[in-house]
């Protein structure tokens, strides 16, 4: 004998149950305003406050009034600092160590730090990971402490380069390979860790037909690996473009021991002379307004460049 159990009718919700979907999307809205919050302040604090200062500092400068028994004044100069920086002929000699800084140590940097990738890669060299650390053993390195090991070892008095090579790397001639070389040893491990991890995510498949077809570790190399981590080069580029231009470390550690770096030698110390040392805040603002527009527009050719040809 079979029971019937009785059919149970779905219980329905009320509309007073239901969270309506623009309620949730603004809970959603309002939450992510909320983890956002410190980020935008930080963002304010960190470089908005400090770029709206520096430009607010460019436009005055301080003169003296009259016999100037009562203090420098506050004098609004509108663009003068801009033109008095621009017509500096010291500010371009310090564009133009930094643009032959540049040429040397971006190519430099960035080929070493892909070959040392590639190689780690490749399943070439054997330690990996001990390899891995003692290239990248340098950046951990203060720069400062870098660069005055490097200066140790340039000096002609104290250092066994001069002796081995036979020429003077604090010369006038040998100064810019010298500051290239510093920085390159800084920073050659920090990106070959970063290219290495970009190659971790080729397709192993891709590599694995095209050494089926025939195609050799440099082909391979070149033909597959280097385009999918096109980009990551491209922003590591950017980067060391940046990172260049500001130069200020290497040469200022480098000036303590030779007279070929003079207080203006890059941008970064032309300002640091005249915040300083001169004491003109207003031309120090101005010239740190137009390494920052720079900065910017170089950046924005190499990521027009990188757009171009990824497409």
């Amino acid at each position: 004998m079979s029971v019937l159990a009785p059919e149970r009718t779905p219980m329905r919700e009320s509309p007073g149950d239901r969270v309506p979907v623009t309620d949730r999307a603004r809970k959603k809205d309002f939450a992510g305003l909320v983890l956002a919050v410190p980020f935008a302040v930080l963002l304010v604090c960190t470089v908005l406050v400090p770029v709206l200062y520096a430009l607010y500092l460019s436009l005055f400068t301080e003169r003296l009034q009259g016999l100037g028994f009562s203090g420098p004044e506050h004098v609004f100069v509108w663009l003068g600092n801009y033109l008095s920086v621009i017509a500096d002929s010291a500010f371009h000699a310090s564009l133009g160590n930094v643009a032959l800084f540049a040429t040397i140590h971006i190519p430099s940097m960035l080929i070493g730090s892909l070959v040392l990738a590639l190689l780690l890669d490749s399943g070439v060299v054997r330690l990996k990971q001990m390899w891995s650390l003692a290239v990248f053993v340098p950046y951990a390195v203060p720069v400062v402490i870098g660069g005055l090991i490097w200066a140790y070892l340039y000096s002609p008095t104290l250092g066994p380069i001069k002796n081995v090579l036979g020429v003077d790397p604090l010369s006038d001639g040998a100064l810019l390979p010298s500051i290239a070389n510093i920085a390159t040893w800084q920073w050659v491990g920090y990106n070959m860790i970063i290219f290495y991890t970009a190659l971790q995510a080729v397709p192993k498949e891709i590599v694995e037909a095209a050494r089926a077809d025939g195609a050799g570790g440099f082909r391979t190399a070149w033909s597959i690996k280097i385009p999918v981590i096109r980009p990551t080069i491209f922003v590591a580029t950017v980067f060391t473009v940046i990172g260049s231009l500001q130069v200020f470390t290497e040469p200022m550690v480098l000036k303590g021991f030779t007279g070929t770096v003079t207080s203006t030698w890059s941008p970064s110390m032309y300002v640091y002379e005249a915040a300083f040392v001169a004491g003109d805040n207003g031309r120090a603002a101005a010239a740190s307004v137009l390494l920052a527009v720079i900065c910017a527009l170089l950046s924005a050719v190499v990521m027009r460049f990188s757009t171009r040809r990824s497409r």
